[in-house]
């Protein structure tokens, strides 16, 4: 893949600007057209794939979605999904795009050009209602109003696209729906995967939960995770996530997360350390109420890990015949589900534990993802693509 720097052209209000940071990538051997991607940047101003960030999976996921054009014939310029500040310079035949910069750019772009929503998240309408419904219940519970990190800006990317593709469930794609177009599901990778440690010792951990995600405390349902722990002292909790992102939940709720003996408040824990690794090997199960996802990440890494998923379906992860599906996410319900879990034979623990793990495996790898979106790139971009052109 060879890489080189060029400079897209820029609009400013009656003054000059600084360039966009743009990657140009050519294919070879080439010939198939041009693409644009406006989506991640940084795994293109690293020296080599494995200094690839894994923070999150976008990073790795926008480097393979330019290789998959590249395999395609297609000399690939990328900018940051961020940058509104580019205007393309070129006639470009796709364009893929995160939703916050599609509108903008399908406006300069010819009529022929291919547009592609790369959706990561439920739709804003739906991802900001179930927020604020979060928001309104945890402050009429805990007698805190909170802030929701995890708010969608407003945006029309699907309608002005001709093709969406989500990383999430059917639930996900669901929230697309009223826009007519296709939306084509491709699974979400996974930024670290463990083999197989061996059976678990459940009577050491059959009682021993998570609650594993980054920012977007009540979004997640933390709050109500930590509410229902409350009510079952003999259980244990571990709470992973970036507890220095969310001052106003760690400091209104510090007596459920910092002051209760069944709680253990580690922080964030890196996905590619030991501590992860130990921890998951102590606990049954992971406790995520989520409100709304776009791939449900944290998720799909403790399925990996072997541990069994306590969910919604909001949190866009599919777990067929291991995974316990929460309908209401109430603090009772919690509660509920977690001593039955918990309360499940050994060998049944056993094999759901086996079978998170086999499903993440076959469906949500770095592999998988490439093959899919390659598979999308061949059945379906490249179709419309010669039906512009024709």
């Amino acid at each position: 893949m060879g890489i080189r720097r060029r400079l897209g052209h820029l609009l400013g209000p009656g003054k000059a600007m600084k360039p966009s940071r743009m990657r140009s990538l050519t294919a070879s051997p080439g010939g198939a057209g041009r693409a644009l991607m406006s989506y991640v940047l940084d795994p293109f101003e690293v020296d080599s794939e494995d200094k690839i960030s894994h923070d999150h999976t976008h990073h790795w996921e926008s480097f393979q979605i330019a290789r998959s054009l590249l395999e395609a014939g297609f000399d690939v310029d990328v900018v940051h999904y961020t940058d509104r500040r580019f205007v393309p310079s070129t006639d470009y035949d796709i364009l893929v795009s995160a939703r916050t910069q599609l509108e903008r750019l399908a406006g300069h772009l010819p009529a022929h050009c291919v547009k592609i929503a790369h959706l990561d998240t439920a739709h804003w309408l739906t991802n900001n209602a179930r927020a604020y419904e979060r928001l309104l219940a945890c402050r009429d519970r805990q007698g805190v109003a909170l802030r929701d990190n995890k708010l969608i800006e407003q945006n029309w990317a699907i309608e002005h696209a001709d093709i969406g593709c989500v990383l999430g469930n059917d639930w996900t794609a669901g929230t697309y729906a009223y826009a007519g177009k296709p939306v084509h599901r491709i699974p979400i990778s996974a930024p670290a995967v463990y083999d197989w440690g061996g059976a678990k010792k459940v009577e050491d951990c059959r009682r021993n939960f998570i609650w594993f995600g980054s920012s977007g405390f009540v979004h997640k349902g933390l709050d109500l995770v930590l509410e229902a722990f409350t009510e079952l002292p003999d259980y244990r909790l571990f709470v992973c996530g970036p507890f220095d992102a969310e001052p106003r939940f760690t400091a209104g709720l510090r007596h459920l997360l910092f002051e209760r003996d069944n709680v253990v408040a580690e922080g964030w824990v890196d996905v590619a350390g030991d501590r992860f690794r130990e921890i998951a090997e102590q606990c049954i199960g992971l406790v995520y109420p989520s409100c709304a996802e776009g791939g449900g990440a944290s998720t799909i890494t403790c399925m990996h890990a072997g541990i069994i998923p306590i969910v919604t379906l909001e949190t866009s992860v599919d777990t067929p015949g291991f995974g316990v599906g929460l309908q209401t996410a109430s603090v009772e319900e919690i509660r509920d589900t977690v001593r039955e879990v918990s309360a499940l034979g050994a060998d049944e623990l056993q094999r759901r534990s086996r079978a998170a793990w086999e499903y993440a495996r076959e469906h949500h790898t770095r592999e998988g993802f490439a093959r899919a979106y390659r598979r999308f790139v061949d059945e379906v971009v490249l179709p419309a693509v010669k039906a512009r052109r024709a």
